[in-house]
């Protein structure tokens, strides 16, 4: 199974910009899409329908126009849920799960700390209640892959420049710290299984030029539990798809 993770920035933009095409030539069987901006309502949904993707799933932010997160699937799975149960995500849209025979997919859009110091607050609290989510929930899934844009920078190895960027939201040390600690607790960073190479980002800034002199960050992420690390297949950044600031991830299960 091909699992595509994939900030779009706003799909009704990413569509304008040949992103059904793109999705059908990469033969991927489940995509899990953030910051959608859009509803059901608005988007042609025949479109993926054509191409295979019968089950689809959403969680939008109630905000207009903001956030939200949807899964597209080729395989029709056992259960969905949408949100984490805790108000103040859900109304963002930031969580939604879907549940196969043998694992499941959680789609997560983690919030930014870019504009100022109430955002980072936020994030800061979210990280800790997503954290404690997670643990419980592995409890009656504990096939889990964690998927989606987390909006931190791991190691000095995922950003360009993390001496510039060392008091950046998203590459502090307390975040960092966070990341070390959620993958210690029994999570792989699928990429970085197969791949310890620096220079390898999933997020540039519209700015400086920044994603033809690849200088970006690596914010995008498959956490997998321990118990799939052997089902890996591969795990790829396509970083030649440009329907947003982001580019998408594939991973391959057996």
């Amino acid at each position: 199974m091909k699992i595509v993770t994939y900030n779009v920035n706003g799909l009704r933009s990413a569509i304008s910009k040949g992103f059904v095409k793109w999705l059908e030539a990469t033969g991927a069987d489940v995509i899990c899409l953030q910051e959608i901006k859009s509803t059901p309502e608005q988007v042609d949904i025949t479109e993926f329908e054509a191409i295979g993707f019968n089950y689809l799933h959403w969680h939008p932010a109630v905000k207009k126009g903001y956030s939200g997160v949807a899964i597209f699937s080729k395989i029709k799975p056992v259960n969905v849920c949408g949100g984490c149960g805790m108000e103040k995500y859900d109304y963002e849209g930031r969580v939604l799960r879907i549940d196969f025979e043998t694992f499941s997919i959680l789609n997560v859009y983690m919030p930014s700390g870019s504009s100022g110091e109430e955002r980072q607050a936020f994030k800061m609290c979210w990280l800790d209640d997503f954290y404690n989510y997670v643990s419980t929930l592995r409890i009656d899934f504990p096939r889990l892959i964690v998927c989606g844009d987390y909006n931190i920078c791991h190691q000095a190895i995922d950003i360009h420049n993390p001496k510039s960027n060392a008091n950046s939201s998203g590459f502090l040390p307390e975040e960092r710290a966070w990341m070390s600690k959620f993958f210690e607790s029994g999570f792989v960073d699928a990429f970085r299984h197969f791949n310890s190479e620096p220079h390898h980002y999933t997020w540039w800034t519209y700015r400086m030029n920044a994603r033809s002199k690849n200088l970006g960050w690596r914010i995008d992420y498959h956490a997998v539990t321990e118990n799939l690390k052997d089902r890996l297949k591969r795990a790829i950044i396509l970083n030649e798809a440009k329907h947003s600031d982001h580019c998408p991830v594939l991973i391959e299960i057996v």
